[in-house]
């Protein structure tokens, strides 16, 4: 039987493992709705089309937990408009998008450790009855490393 000093070095330790190796959070964004000019089509380029963001954020939001201030923990209004700044970059490709927002999260957000990313074109020109296509990414901040693609926008 654990008593006085010890079951309260137990509790202590308990409560660090919880909070700080076994909780695994998320900051998430769903259906983020944008317009925006992308896709290998010059026409698309020109008249734009929705696209659907969805973003689950892995980070650390215990401090936010206990302090309720959001200066600890990932405010997703500023996510929120970091993607419609990348969003609004014309490019031909939604992997290309789908990379800039990633590294642009990694970038300005270091409490973020993993960004899974979804982003839909709805509608998509391309002759068959299609909802949406789109791209789906998982990306490990240790996995982000700056590319010369990241940097390059097409606007032919």
């Amino acid at each position: 039987m654990l008593t006085g000093c010890k079951d309260r070095t137990f509790t202590l330790y308990l409560h660090q493992i919880l909070n700080d190796t076994l909780m695994i959070s998320y900051i998430t964004l769903h259906n983020l709705h944008c317009y925006a000019c992308h896709g290998v089509m010059p026409q698309e380029r020109l008249v734009g089309n929705r696209y659907t963001v969805n973003l689950r954020l892995r980070a650390d939001i215990g401090e936010a937990m206990q302090s309720d201030d959001v200066a600890h923990t990932v405010n997703y209004a500023d996510v929120c408009r970091a993607v419609e700044q990348e969003m609004a970059i014309p490019s031909q490709l939604l992997e290309h998008v789908a990379s800039r927002i990633l590294h642009r999260l990694f970038r300005e957000f270091p409490r973020v450790e993993a960004v899974e990313l979804k982003l839909t074109k709805r509608n998509p020109p391309m002759g068959a009855d299609v909802e949406a296509a789109g791209v789906e990414i998982s990306m490990e901040r240790s996995e982000c490393r700056p590319t010369p693609a990241q940097s390059v926008t097409h606007n032919p």
